[in-house]
């Protein structure tokens, strides 16, 4: 069986008026080519679709059952077009974002003034390690990541769209709040640091490799809350981004140690597939966060 949409669309204009001259008058089509149009499809079909009696024409049992399928097929169609329309328009469609979890922190504000301004996109958001996040972009089963620090892989491309201060915290009550601390001041502390498959990790140990500091970790942590709440026990100083302090600065349960040569300043990228096609909506997001 194969027929076109406009077979489809003749033969159902038929069947609603059972009149191949008020057919063609609708279609603005001579009554000859609707009715080359409707054999045509009788043809693919194999079965009669009209039957004339006398002057006067019917549908047949075949030509019944498929009348409501051409109905059902022609609203789908319809129905398909107004999507396609509406994801040209950003309107709708789906996004598969995958990030670091210190990225948390912001992206869900960033996610949900977007989802405001576009009520009809959904959004499918993991949080996820390093480690994964290429992977995922490796299987190319996301839109994009967002993480910090950009990959060595010639096949993604990363582009930096804030910059991710990392700082020094401690108690509010430590020996070294409220004065300017020197880095050989630092090596008299302990650490607690993001683990080693984080991004952190390796942006921290490059830092003070460079500058010929050797710090002392006494533990390592898998998410920045854990990090936050080993430096308020008192188990250490912590490294760990700005963007994740909002609260407990503001409610003065950590503080910020006033540090040469820091904030050590690194960068949020979003990181996508080289050629990767992003639909309008995609674009769009990509877009709205470099803003």
């Amino acid at each position: 069986m194969n027929f076109t949409f406009r077979q489809l669309y003749v033969f159902k204009t038929v069947a609603r008026h059972l009149s191949y001259t008020r057919a063609a008058e609708e279609l603005h089509l001579s009554q000859p080519a609707v009715s080359m149009q409707i054999k045509q499809l009788e043809d693919s079909i194999g079965l009669a679709l009209f039957e004339l009696v006398g002057k006067k024409t019917f549908l047949t049992e075949a030509g019944r059952e498929f009348y409501d399928y051409s109905q059902k097929i022609l609203q789908a169609l319809s129905e398909t077009k107004n999507v396609l329309e509406e994801l040209k328009e950003s309107k709708r469609g789906t996004l598969t974002i995958a990030i670091d979890p210190t990225a948390s922190y912001f992206v869900f504000n960033i996610l949900g003034r977007f989802h405001q301004q576009f009520p009809q996109a959904s959004i499918n958001l993991e949080v996820a390690p390093q480690e994964r996040l290429l992977r995922y972009l490796e299987e190319n089963t996301i839109d994009m990541a967002i993480m910090n620090g950009s990959p060595d892989n010639l096949e993604i491309v990363a582009e930096s769209f804030m910059e991710n201060p990392l700082v020094v915290i401690a108690p509010p009550d430590h020996a070294l709040i409220g004065r300017q601390v020197s880095l050989v001041e630092l090596q008299q502390e302990v650490f607690i640091l993001p683990n080693q498959d984080s991004s952190d990790w390796m942006i921290i140990k490059l830092f003070f490799e460079r500058l010929g500091v050797a710090i002392t970790p006494s533990m390592e942590m898998n998410h920045p809350e854990e990090i936050k709440q080993a430096v308020q026990a008192g188990l250490g100083l912590g490294i760990i981004s700005q963007h994740t302090l909002a609260q407990e600065l503001t409610l003065q349960r950590l503080a910020v140690l006033n540090i040469a040569s820091f904030p050590i300043m690194s960068h949020w990228y979003m990181v996508y597939r080289k050629n990767k096609r992003f639909t309008t909506l995609q674009q769009t997001l990509k877009e709205y966060m470099d803003v």
